[in-house]
């Protein structure tokens, strides 16, 4: 046979089965020929190849790995079928060996089934689950399995998907790995889960969806293809059946019409069908195979099919080629997703904080932690680049801070107006009739100017201290949010920066709250403005005295202003307006002054925040005589110490599935077809 060709002959009822190939290794012409007799009392024929069992070999030790929790699917030979269909038979009749029988599902966790050829007349086998090897033997193997599946699955009659694996090294078995999963039921019965077929749906779906994988369908040939409950599940996943291989049991009790329906093939079956027959009650597996091939021998109508379809050696020797095939062509595939998840694994590790060892290593790690914060919150508050947040709109910093200053100093405009007296003058002519004194005539009391201004200031006092709170709060929030960012990978830091953080801003806060108290005082007492705008928006408001007095005497209104209540007043008018707009001249000087002041204060503030506060806050939070900081961040967090764990560990599995390919991978460039 060919290097490229078929692995192995079909072999229906003949006497002699010879299985040659040129030794793959190369070197020497030298051929080799396995000659088994397939005769009544041979056992099953074994698809030994030296070419098929390294390949085998790699992938189950890929599989004993676990490569396929990094994601990396293996070729597998999928065995599913709907309950009672024949599917434990089949698998026996391959294994040479009994497995669980009884009402109900058998099957209740993935049975990852290793059939090796074994030269030892002594069968060997073991099973494989939760971490451990246990030996068991023929005999007892059902039992073992039954044991071992209510340790993984309870004793009642639920289902897992962690699988068992059974380890079976027989002479005479076919080189194969197959995955056996729970039969496929829609009625629970006593004891079984109500959403049972639910459950096992999803356990055969998450098996044959990779497109690495090989399914397997067990069809009982007394029902009809079409109404098969594992063939609806195969065709949505494998819709031209490219990877479906039909295997149609109980033969000899439905001859009737099967002809037809594997020839047929009404439901896409693309890798073709096999019939076997199965053993009945105490035959042996020998016994069972002469009576097999006597019965597609001479039955009058299953003699008409096949023998290319026919058989549990033919079965064998199709599953060995197909495993083979899949397994080579999905090889390079494997290696690739290797070499980007070992690549991204070790880039994911290099990102984590070094892992620190001395209190050097802690103390160059915490500078470098604080001098980024720096970096960040100097971009954010001071420079106002946000080329880091792009989409954080809250960590714009200087946007955020001139749009609540121009709020502040809209709410003390709108402020002003709110609280004018809702009668024109009333206020100044009250305050200058009050403040009456002896003295020269046509001075305006000093006394009402600061009255009317301790008024004002008092109706916006408030407004100042709340914009304090807004701004130190924002602030706080972008100084915790930098902090905490490059800080998370040393988690002892975080609650000892964030206190530093908060205790660092109350003391901001209050400075910039006394602050404000002594501004706002000193525009209580104090009336003095260098500004010329203060004289210029005097005059120019004054200029419209004359208009007011005609307004009063033609009854009629000062612009929008209703001045009739002045009528009786008028000699007291002159003076009022007079006072009235020398303190709203002034009073617009004021609050201009307590904006600009409050930027210039602001930035001030922040600016130490940043350059050196912040630094000596944390420094004294973290190193002081209750700090233990540096100790603290030796003792990596829980959360990086497992994903580093979880890495490395990842890593070195990727590592050893590397090695394990490459031991195979050139060896079989020369010797499969693709």
């Amino acid at each position: 046979m060919a290097g490229g060709g078929s692995l192995v002959e079909s072999v229906p009822s003949m006497s002699l089965l010879t299985i040659s190939d040129h030794h793959y290794e190369g070197g020497d012409d030298e051929q080799k020929s396995i000659v088994v007799v397939a005769s009544s009392s041979a056992p099953i024929v074994s698809s030994y190849n030296d070419r098929i069992r390294p390949l085998l070999d790699t992938v189950d030790r890929l599989r004993h790995l676990k490569i396929m929790e990094e994601g990396i699917q293996l070729p597998t030979i999928v065995v599913v079928g709907d309950q009672s269909s024949g599917k434990s038979s089949v698998l026996e009749s391959l294994a040479g060996i009994s497995l669980p029988r009884g009402q109900g599902i058998c099957t209740r966790v993935p049975l990852i089934m290793r059939l090796q050829n074994h030269p030892n007349p002594n069968p060997e086998l073991f099973l494989e689950f939760a971490g451990k090897t246990v030996p068991t033997d023929e005999e007892h193997i059902s039992d073992a399995i039954s044991l071992a599946t209510e340790e993984i699955a309870g004793n009642g009659k639920g289902i897992s998907s962690n699988p068992l694996t059974l380890i079976v090294k027989k002479n005479g078995v076919p080189d194969l790995t197959m995955v056996d999963l729970p039969g496929i039921t829609r009625v629970p019965v006593h004891g079984q889960p109500e959403d049972i077929y639910e459950q096992i749906s999803k356990i055969i779906m998450e098996f044959i969806t990779p497109e690495e994988s090989i399914i397997l369908n067990v069809l009982s040939a007394s029902v009809d293809f079409t109404t098969c409950e594992s063939i609806r599940m195969s065709q949505k996943v494998d819709k031209t059946g490219q990877r479906t291989l039909a295997v149609v049991t109980k033969a000899d009790k439905s001859p009737e019409g099967l002809l037809e329906k594997v020839t047929a093939d009404d439901v896409s079956i693309g890798l073709g069908y096999v019939c076997v027959r199965n053993r009945i009650g105490d035959e042996s597996y020998e016994e069972a195979r002469a009576e097999e091939a006597n019965l597609f021998d001479t039955h009058c109508l299953l003699s008409k099919i096949d023998k290319s379809m026919v058989g549990v050696p033919v079965l064998a020797e199709r599953l060995v080629r197909i495993q083979a095939n899949i397994i080579v062509k999905c090889l390079p595939e494997i290696v690739r997703k290797i070499n980007e998840k070992l690549a991204g694994n070790i880039e994911e590790l290099n990102k984590l904080p070094k892992h620190l060892t001395s209190v050097g290593e802690a103390m160059a790690s915490f500078m470098h932690v604080v001098a980024s914060a720096k970096e960040n919150l100097r971009k954010i508050l001071i420079q106002g680049e946000f080329d880091e947040y792009p989409d954080a709109k809250e960590m714009h910093g200087t946007a955020r801070v001139v749009e609540m200053l121009n709020k502040f100093s809209a709410d003390l405009q709108s402020a002003k107006d709110k609280n004018a007296s809702e009668k024109f003058l009333l206020d100044e002519i009250t305050v200058l009739e009050e403040g009456k004194s002896i003295g020269l005539p046509n001075f305006l009391p000093k006394i009402a100017f600061h009255t009317l201004l301790q008024k004002k200031v008092k109706a916006i006092s408030a407004i100042p201290f709340d914009f304090v709170e807004k701004i130190w709060g924002f602030v706080e929030n972008v100084l915790i949010s930098v902090l905490l960012r490059h800080s998370e990978n040393y988690p002892q830091l975080v609650s000892s920066t964030k206190r530093a953080a908060q205790n660092l801003i109350a003391k901001m806060k209050q400075e910039s709250v006394d602050w404000v108290n002594d501004i706002v005082e000193m525009e209580k007492v104090s009336d003095y403005t260098c500004d010329p705008t203060y004289t210029s928006s005097w005059k120019e408001r004054m200029s419209s005295q004359d208009q007011l007095l005609k307004d009063i005497d033609n009854y009629r209104k000062f612009g929008n202003i209703d001045v009739s209540h002045l009528r009786n007043m008028k000699g007291s008018v002159p003076e009022a307006f007079d006072l009235g707009t020398r303190v709203n001249a002034y009073w617009d000087i004021v609050l201009r002054r307590m904006v600009d002041n409050m930027a210039l204060h602001l930035l001030f503030k922040i600016r130490n925040l940043v350059k050196n506060d912040m630094e000596l806050e944390i420094v004294n939070e973290i190193m002081g005589p209750h700090g233990n900081g540096l100790e603290r961040m030796m003792d990596e967090s829980p959360s990086v110490a497992i994903k580093r764990n979880k890495l490395k560990k990842s890593i070195s599995l990727l590592k050893e599935s590397k090695d394990v390919v490459a031991n195979i991978i050139d060896k079989i460039s020369d010797n499969f077809d693709y």
